[in-house]
């Protein structure tokens, strides 16, 4: 019996030797990079090398294994289930077949050498079979049993094959029980490498918070991209990730350089490396960790990340350090992570600004239409009016002087609703001058009300009523302008007796379509949609029309149960 624990201890023992030198390669650079590395993605060099080292293990086992009747007690099986396991088939099947040829060609005549080589090789191919086929957590579990059950096998074969008889049982019954137990070191083997490749995840973790921060701290500078906020984003990321130059650029130019050798390069006008055209071209990544930057020669290591805008390459970030070797796996993920989220701030950052500049096209034909027809009119108007009825004509000179003033004047800040409530009052004055009787307008407004909106919300939906509603009814029609406090804002309505909206205008402005040529109607729906949430509600009544709308004091969505309350 305690000859047997000898043996398990001097197995351990091996175990444990050729777990102290795991332990220092998974130190190394080289052999991190290779762990941290998918086994699809190994090269046939990392391979090879990978195999050479397990193979040295296992013929090392061979070799300081203890000679018990013409058998060998020794940890080669390990070292083939365990690179097997972690590295895939090809590095166990080979490793078995290195290492069992071996065991086999240095007794060929022994009692086990045939068993040994079968064995090695059932070894490699079902530490192939576990790496592709068991889950990476139960890989220690499953290489423990794999490994106990070909000692066990082998314990078969010599039984089966050893002459005489007597002498494979007693080769049995000396070496099983050492080397099945001794098989559990596969499992602290298989942890001790999977506890580095895990540390991947962690970096990657800590760096994808890295790159969070760093786009929370940079997200301002990304509402209005120029060379300016462009810089400042350089020097945020240099600063946090403690680089020593950072640039972006777009397919043509350096936007921003900060950083060692700025003075070098002239922004905005500076073409790119032949290095970052090909980054752009490739779509990626490109690293130099021990290069000589032509421009600035102090620079000696540098990755170029492309920065994506809807699924094509509209520029890159490159990061530069002064020493050498500076590119390492971390960086290289939070780079990844950075470049992304850029990426997509930029993008937005584009939309936003397109969708200013349509809402501002926008506003300019709206205000090209209203001026020359509604002019026309009033002009119409006061030309009737100057012989019979001066006073009027010359208070409809006044209204209309302050209507074309008042859109004269129109920019994109907010104004006081009373003011665009002066601005309509005009309008209605010199509409009610052209149509007398026919039209009668009623204001139905809190007068505690103060609030600021953008200019031509209200007066579009008047001109709405009137001109596509009371101008086509034969008899005359009421306006009623309501404005009025509301538990979630300020209802603004403007509802007329006319002619009535049909349904298809109705449902052509939801869907954001031109309804005709009511290009007002469609105007303020997108400005309304952007600024508070929900668009106008717009019911057809019998007679007439009733369009309205919620302010709220800071814009939210507004949820399809306030029409109903309205209604």
């Amino acid at each position: 019996m305690q000859h047997m624990f000898d043996m398990l201890l001097a197995v351990f023992d091996r175990a444990a030797l050729m777990l102290i030198c795991l332990f220092f390669l998974t130190r190394t650079p080289l052999f991190r990079k290779l762990l941290h590395k998918e086994n699809e993605n190994h090269t046939a060099l990392e391979l090879a090398a990978v195999t050479a080292i397990f193979s040295l293990f296992a013929i090392f086992g061979t070799l300081s294994g203890i000679n018990v009747e013409g058998s060998l007690i020794n940890v080669r099986t390990i070292a083939i289930m365990s690179g097997g396991i972690l590295f895939g088939p090809w590095v166990g099947i080979i490793t078995g077949v290195i290492s069992g040829t071996h065991r086999f060609l240095i007794d060929i005549y022994g009692p086990t050498s045939i068993p040994c080589l079968i064995t090695s090789i059932t070894a490699g191919v079902l530490s192939g079979y576990i790496n592709k086929k068991v889950k990476k957590a139960l890989h220690w579990k499953v290489g423990i049993l794999a490994g106990m059950l070909c000692e066990t096998l082998t314990m078969v074969l010599i039984l089966l094959m050893a002459r005489p008889f007597s002498l494979g049982l007693d080769i049995v019954m000396n070496i099983a029980a050492p080397l099945i137990l001794g098989a559990s070191s596969i499992g602290l083997i298989v942890l001790l490498v999977q506890s580095v490749e895990d540390e991947k995840e962690v970096i990657a973790a800590r760096q994808a918070r890295l790159a969070l921060d760093i786009a929370n701290k940079t997200l301002p500078y990304f509402r209005d991209i120029n060379a300016e906020s462009l810089a400042s984003i350089c020097r945020i990321i240099r600063d946090d990730i403690d680089a020593d130059a950072v640039a972006i650029t777009d397919n043509k130019n350096i936007l921003a350089y900060v950083g060692v050798g700025a003075e070098e390069y002239n922004i905005g006008h500076e073409t790119l490396s032949d290095m970052t055209k090909a980054t752009l071209e490739s779509g990626e990544i490109t690293v130099r960790n021990n290069d000589e930057m032509h421009r600035t020669p102090q620079i000696h290591s540098l990755i170029i990340i492309p920065l994506w805008e809807k699924g094509e390459v509209t520029g890159s970030l490159k990061i530069y350090y002064c020493d050498p070797h500076r590119i390492t796996y971390s960086l290289k993920v939070m780079s990844i992570g950075l470049s992304q989220i850029m990426s997509t701030q930029m993008e937005v950052s584009r939309t936003e600004q397109l969708r200013e500049m349509a809402n501002k096209a926008e506003m300019r034909a709206l205000q090209s239409k209203i001026n020359p027809h509604f002019l026309f009119n009033a002009l119409n108007a006061i030309s009737s009016s100057i012989r019979a009825k001066p006073d009027v004509a010359r208070q409809l000179v006044i209204n209309l002087s302050r209507y074309l003033r008042y859109n004269l004047e129109l920019n994109d800040e907010l104004i006081d609703l009373r003011k665009e409530l002066h601005q309509v009052q005009d309008y209605i004055a010199i509409e009610q001058a052209r149509f007398g009787s026919k039209l009668t307008v009623i204001y139905d407004i809190d007068d505690d009300i103060s609030v600021k909106i953008p200019s031509l919300l209200i007066q579009p939906l008047v001109e709405n009523a009137i001109v596509h509603g009371i101008q086509k009814c034969s008899g005359k029609g009421v306006v009623v302008i309501s404005i009025k406090h509301h538990a979630k804002g300020i209802w603004v309505s403007v509802k007329d007796t006319g002619h009535g909206i049909n349904q298809e205008t109705i449902d052509r402005v939801a869907r954001n379509e031109m309804p005709g040529n009511k290009i007002g109607l469609l105007n303020v729906h997108h400005r309304v949609s952007l600024l508070y949430g929900q668009g106008l509600v717009i019911r057809r009544l019998e007679p007439g029309t009733d369009i309205s709308f919620l302010i709220t004091q800071s814009p939210a969505k507004v949820t399809a149960a306030l029409e109903s309350d309205i209604a």
